[in-house]
């Protein structure tokens, strides 16, 4: 087997500058995250005594993305539908004697929803991150400018005057609402596990044939299932592999199945979509404002023009307003895929893999570009005051900008 580096001509994003999280969500990350998955699954089957522990060990050892062929996988996975079909025969060659183990009762949907499950934890970790930094930078910049004041603009014209601190309170606002959406769509993404219809069947251990020498089989008090043993015990068993999939991975226990229950992907979803939307207004707002008849605002590190040498283009704002653009509709697939048959879909299911991922790479990428944008953002007051044009006060403007503040200090803990 060779390696999983990609090939020459893959995507590697050159028209899509809006991305992040590349390594985090690449086809290598989520072969990885598919092995992660098998060989959790056989560490937690272990566990409850249904394979033996050296099936375990020998399938934790193999799971090594590095030791399969990407392009083979690839090419193999489009007769069947799903690569976890011709990744499971080359696993269990890989697992040798303990082959027989390997996926044992699982569906390729319950490693596919597992893995992506487990790509989207390891990706929003870092997007968490960069919300912190927009979180902060937007703090400092609605207490340094809470009495600045400027134009605002309704209708595309000038109102009357607001505080660009109360601009970017509001801002903070968007990305702190954002934060706790995500961070609360991480903390419950699950492990799936449910078998060939979502039964658990193909996971309870036999309950009319003595264990083989050494395979101690868990009761639902955690001791051995005896020779023979009550059907309900053997239900026990199965009902405590999930959670212990779940915790081999770091992923929330599911209470079902949920093949066709879609609801981590939908929650998932809106939280992606407002995370986007969220990011999008304040660079909605810095690409107005730093308009050259306007210029209230620059970017600190804006880019260049092919043509025309004298501009300062405000690129990480467009990056961002591209990625928020993108996410909507990348939700409304997710979304419709809750409408999915019987207790597996033929096409609901698969038509989430490439919106989910792709999602989360314009998150990642508009949550990095956002961090920078507010670490680099040049406020210009002269020009903000030079730009009012109807007369009068901001009113309690600065008043809300202490609300704001205010509040999120009287929430933090002590």
């Amino acid at each position: 087997m060779t390696s999983a580096d990609p090939e020459p001509q893959s995507d590697l994003g050159l028209l899509s500058p809006m991305r992040g999280a590349a390594e985090a969500t690449g086809d290598v990350a989520v072969l990885q995250a598919m092995l992660d998955a098998e060989a959790a699954l056989t560490r937690a089957q272990a566990a409850l005594g249904l394979v033996p522990a050296e099936a375990a060990e020998a399938v934790s050892a193999a799971a090594r993305a590095d030791l399969f062929s990407l392009p083979d996988l690839v090419a193999r996975a489009r007769s069947g539908g799903n690569p976890v079909i011709p990744l499971v025969r080359d696993l269990r060659e890989a697992a040798g004697p303990y082959g027989e183990h390997v996926h044992r009762g699982a569906t390729s949907q319950d490693i596919v929803d597992t893995a992506l499950m487990l790509v989207a934890r390891r990706t929003l970790g870092p997007v968490l991150a960069d919300l912190d930094r927009v979180i902060g930078g937007l703090t400092e910049l609605a207490a340094r400018h809470r009495d600045t004041p400027m134009a605002a603009r309704t209708l595309t014209q000038q109102a009357v005057p607001t505080t660009f601190g109360l601009k970017a309170a509001g801002w903070r606002e968007l990305a702190a609402a954002a934060r706790t959406r995500l961070a609360a769509a991480r903390a419950t993404l699950p492990a799936q596990l449910g078998g060939a219809a979502g039964t658990l069947a193909a996971f309870q251990p036999p309950t009319n044939t003595p264990p083989p020498a050494g395979d101690a089989r868990a009761s639902a008090e955690g001791g051995p299932i005896p020779a023979g043993g009550r059907p309900g015990e053997a239900v026990a068993v199965a009902l405590r592999l999930p959670g212990r999939f779940a915790a081999e991975l770091g992923l929330a226990e599911p209470l079902l199945p949920w093949h066709v229950l879609r609801t981590p992907i939908a929650d998932l979803a809106g939280a992606l979509a407002f995370t986007a939307g969220a990011l999008g207004k304040p660079a909605a707002d810095v690409l107005v404002l730093s308009r050259t008849e306007i210029g209230e605002l620059s970017e600190g590190v804006g880019g260049g023009s092919s043509s025309m040498p004298h501009k300062h283009n405000p690129v990480r704002a467009t990056m961002i307003a591209a990625a928020a653009r993108q996410v909507p509709p990348l939700a409304a697939i997710l979304y419709g895929s809750l409408a999915a048959e019987d207790e597996r879909p033929s096409g609901a299911w698969h038509a989430e893999w490439q919106p989910l991922r792709e999602a989360l790479r314009l998150v990642a990428g508009a949550a990095r570009d956002a961090a920078e944008l507010v670490a680099d953002l040049r406020v210009h007051p002269d020009r903000m005051r030079a730009n009012v044009a109807v007369p009068g006060d901001p009113g309690a403007a600065p008043a809300l900008v202490d609300l704001v503040l205010n509040h999120d200090q009287d929430k933090a803990p002590h």
